[in-house]
């Protein structure tokens, strides 16, 4: 396929993008904001006269993106105060965590859809010193706009699972114009960087995965303990993190299966706009359950699962737990991120598909920090051997903070290969 043709498609598809923001609008109001954004049309001003300090750009799809890029974002605030850092998201719960995290300190809008000329608009409105991009985000008239201002585009924290180098490679022309129009690209391990190489990628290092860098709010423990006074200090508490559409069901039939006195689920789905749904289902189901935006004191003792309804409390939840399953991975979707469980030191159990996280999730399984299971029966099993066995949840906390503190350092690697592009700029 040729970036014409390419072009040619996002076009055709441009009068359904309204009706796609309206539609995910009815569960997620924040969609139908900014919608001016989407196309490459932006304020003449943000927050006061526009600035005449060069911009970092930094991509951010979503909000793992966000999150995993937060100790790059603050590296280079600190490392560049001369420059004004700029994130662009695709949605609204990246937009938000970015808010969340930095406030006024960063600015914030949405990347527009890759069609040339709102690429264009987007280029010539911000005039980026530089553009990072996180992960797999792959946009072929930005790339190449970028390319034609001179604006080096870099790829950072960059995976390649195999599933989408599959599909890159059916558009093997586009794909190889795209990687080699890149300044440059930071691959989180060496398989990924095999595979972007083997899509046509040029200049590719291995920097480690951004993911171990995130550290954990000051606060996060002692908010982890006021939580678990507040659940029940005596009771066990397994949380099911980052869960996705269908998982929940399979966990609870898990649960059903436990005979572990006095146990308490806390169940938080991925995206925000589940809530409601994850609610549903437990009322189908006749459990007893409550809201963690409802909670203002002592649980009540006959609850059987808390809602995780609440944003930007990850750490606090895997602070107050006994064990975690990271979500994502019972069923094929490609599992969520295990890092931050590792590196609060609690005991992780994953599904089979874990291709997002392909070798974190061996390595944790390698030195005992995670257990894999196939299914719900496997992971009843695993759950009743885990809350029943203080000293094994000791031994795989222990490994979890070990696993979590030994591939630190990609925050630094990534910042100076940012430094070799900003000099001058």
């Amino acid at each position: 396929m040729s970036r014409i043709l390419y072009s040619l498609l996002l076009y055709l598809l441009l009068p359904l993008t309204p009706l796609k923001l309206l539609w995910r609008g009815i569960k997620q109001p924040e969609y139908r904001r900014h919608l001016a954004e989407r196309y490459g049309f932006y304020r003449a001003q943000r927050n006061g006269a526009i600035s005449s300090r060069p911009l970092i750009w930094l991509h951010c799809v979503s909000l793992g993106e966000t999150r995993a890029a937060a100790p790059l974002i603050q590296a280079l605030m600190a490392q560049h105060p001369q420059h004004r850092i700029l994130l662009t998201h695709a949605t609204p719960t990246g937009r938000e965590a970015g808010e969340q995290l930095f406030g006024d300190r960063v600015e914030r809008v949405y990347l527009p859809y890759d069609t040339p000329d709102a690429a264009a608009r987007f280029l010539d409105h911000l005039h980026p010193a530089i553009g990072l991009l996180m992960e797999t985000e792959l946009w072929f008239n930005l790339i190449a706009g970028c390319k034609q201002r001179g604006i080096p585009l870099l790829l950072v924290n960059a995976r390649m699972s195999e599933r989408s180098a599959r599909g890159y490679a059916k558009f093997a022309g586009l794909t190889r114009n795209g990687l080699q129009n890149l300044a440059a690209i930071a691959a989180q391990t060496a398989q990924d960087a095999e595979r972007l190489q083997a899509l046509g990628a040029s200049n590719v290092t291995v920097c480690g995965n951004l993911k171990f860098d995130v550290e954990a709010p000051a606060d996060a423990a002692a908010k982890g303990r006021q939580l678990r006074q507040w659940l029940g200090a005596a009771r066990p508490l397994f949380l099911a993190a980052s869960t996705r559409e269908g998982e929940e069901r399979l966990i609870l039939d898990a649960v059903a299966r436990l005979t572990v006195p006095g146990l308490l689920t806390v169940i938080v789905p991925r995206h925000p706009q589940r809530f409601d749904e994850v609610a549903a289902l437990l009322e189908r189901l006749g459990l007893h359950y409550a809201r963690k935006s409802a909670l203002n004191g002592p649980l009540a003792p006959d609850c059987e699962v808390l809602l995780g309804d609440t944003m930007g409390e990850m750490f606090t939840y895997y602070a107050a737990c006994d064990a975690a399953f990271v979500g994502g991975s019972l069923l094929p979707l490609g599992g969520q991120n295990l890092i931050e469980a590792s590196a609060m030191g609690k005991p992780v159990l994953i599904g089979p598909h874990t291709f997002n996280f392909a070798e974190a999730a061996e390595q944790a399984v390698a030195c005992c920090a995670a257990w894999r299971v196939a299914d719900t029966g496997a992971l009843a099993a695993a759950l009743q051997k885990l809350l029943s066995h203080e000293e094994t949840r000791q031994k795989m906390s222990a490994a979890a903070l070990n696993f979590s503190r030994s591939a630190t350092g990609a925050t630094r690697r990534i910042a100076a290969l940012i430094e070799n592009y900003l000099k001058g700029n």
